[in-house]
C-alpha cells in the first residue's frame, strides 16, 4: 500500500489529507447532531413551567440556556420578557427567531466543508491520473516501449481516481444525511419555540 501510494504522486496527499478531515468531520457531527443532545427531554416543559411562575428568576433561565441548543432558544423568549414584561408575541418571537438563527448555524457547523470535500475529492482524484498518465507517456520513448511498465503506470495512476471516489462517495452521503438530521431538528425546535411563544402570549391576557 506505501508503494502505491508512493508512486502515485503528490495529487494522492491531498486526498489522504482529505479522507482524515472528513473522517474526522463526520465523526463530530454524529455525536453532535444527536437528538437528545440538540433537544434534550422536557426542555420545553421546563421552559413553560417556569413562566407559570410569573417572570422567570435570572438563575432559572441561564441553567436553561445549559440545555442543549433548543434551551437558548427558548431562554431568548423568557428573557425579552424579562426585560419587557408588556412585551407583544411578536417580540417574543423575533427574539426566538433570533436565537434560533445562531442555533441553526451551530447545527450545520462543518457542513460545507464536509461538502467541499465530497466535491473536491474526486476532481483532485481526476488531477492525479492525468498527471501521473503525463509522467508515464513522456518516460516513454519509441524505442524504449515496455507494455509492462506502461501498464503498471496506468495502474498507479488509476489509484487516485479511485482513492478520490472512495473519499466522495462516504462524504457525499453523509453531507446528505446531516442536512436532513439538521432540517428535522430545526423544525422540531422551531415548533418548541412557537408553542411557548404562543404560551407565554397566552399567560399576559
Amino acid at each position: 500500500m506505501l508503494s502505491i501510494i508512493q508512486s502515485a504522486g503528490w495529487p494522492i496527499w491531498p486526498l489522504i489529507l482529505c479522507s482524515v478531515l472528513a473522517l474526522a468531520l463526520i465523526l463530530e457531527r454524529l455525536f453532535q447532531l444527536r437528538e437528545h443532545k440538540v433537544i434534550p427531554p422536557q426542555t420545553l416543559e421546563q421552559a413553560v413551567e417556569m413562566s407559570r411562575r410569573g417572570l422567570a428568576p435570572e438563575e432559572a433561565v441561564v441553567q436553561l440556556e445549559k440545555n442543549g441548543v433548543l434551551g437558548p432558544v427558548l431562554a431568548s423568549g423568557l428573557r425579552c420578557l424579562q426585560q419587557n414584561p408588556a412585551a407583544s408575541y411578536e417580540d417574543i418571537r423575533a427574539h426566538m427567531e433570533m436565537a434560533g438563527r445562531l442555533a441553526a448555524g451551530q447545527l450545520e457547523r462543518y457542513l460545507t466543508a464536509l461538502g467541499t470535500i465530497a466535491s473536491a475529492a474526486p476532481l483532485l482524484g481526476l488531477l492525479g491520473t492525468v498527471m501521473g498518465m503525463i509522467e508515464i507517456f513522456a518516460a516513454q520513448t519509441a524505442g524504449s516501449s515496455q507494455p509492462a511498465q506502461l501498464a503498471y503506470g496506468i495502474s498507479v495512476a488509476l489509484y487516485n481516481t479511485a482513492l478520490g471516489l472512495i473519499v466522495a462517495i462516504p462524504a457525499l452521503m453523509f453531507w446528505r444525511y446531516f442536512r436532513a438530521r439538521v432540517d428535522h431538528l430545526l423544525l422540531s425546535m422551531e415548533v418548541a419555540s412557537e408553542q411557548l411563544a404562543r404560551h407565554l402570549s397566552h399567560l399576559r391576557h
